[in-house]
């Protein structure tokens, strides 16, 4: 099986993929994460030191190159893996940042996504932004503007494939995302 995390920042992808690996291994079952960053943080870190924003295009530009590479990597690996393969993040993640900042959606993308198999669930963690935003200043790593943040949660519900997401309630402690996380993985299943 293969699940996708998807989300504005600060939903929890990362803390929820990491979760979801951790439960199936307790319960036997043989699982792998694979991580498809775009190194926004990287650009985001660097940016708020030197005052300045790479402009959209260019950030895209770089962004997709990473993140292209590392989706089809990670592809490469789950393709002879036996169990549950867990991916933070994917190529919608990107195309919701161009909607974001009016950029074309392009035809590599969407090719790309049509090309590759397709996951069996694209969970969508769904928060507000405000409360990402709180999360992402707790955590002090990284920044991002409330706007951004709210942006780029329109642009994801914006995307002809936010159809085919499951849509999971990220708001709340940890425990009770993967709760929810965990009933939608369990109906997926059955009705696999």
């Amino acid at each position: 099986m293969l699940i996708v995390f998807i989300g504005i920042d600060g939903s929890g992808k990362t803390t929820v993929a990491e979760a979801t690996l951790e439960a199936a291994r307790r319960a036997g079952t043989d699982a792998l994460l694979l991580r498809n960053y775009a190194g926004r943080r990287v650009m985001s870190l660097l940016g708020a030191r030197l005052g300045r924003r790479l402009p959209p295009r260019a950030a895209d530009f770089v962004e997709t190159a990473i993140r292209t590479v590392n989706v089809l990597n990670s592809h490469r690996r789950a393709r002879n893996f036996r169990g549950l393969v867990v991916m933070d993040r994917h190529l919608q993640c990107q195309l919701a940042l161009r909607e974001m900042y009016g950029l074309p959606r392009g035809r590599f993308l969407p090719w790309l996504l049509r090309t590759l198999p397709a996951p069996d669930l694209v969970i969508y963690l769904d928060i507000d932004p405000r409360e990402a935003h709180a999360r992402i200043l707790t955590r002090g790593t990284d920044s991002e503007r409330l706007e951004d943040l709210a942006a780029l949660h329109d642009a994801y519900q914006a995307l002809p494939e936010s159809a085919g997401f499951t849509r999971v309630a990220a708001g709340g402690h940890p425990d009770e995302v993967l709760v929810r996380v965990q009933k939608a993985i369990s109906g997926a299943s059955m009705r696999a």
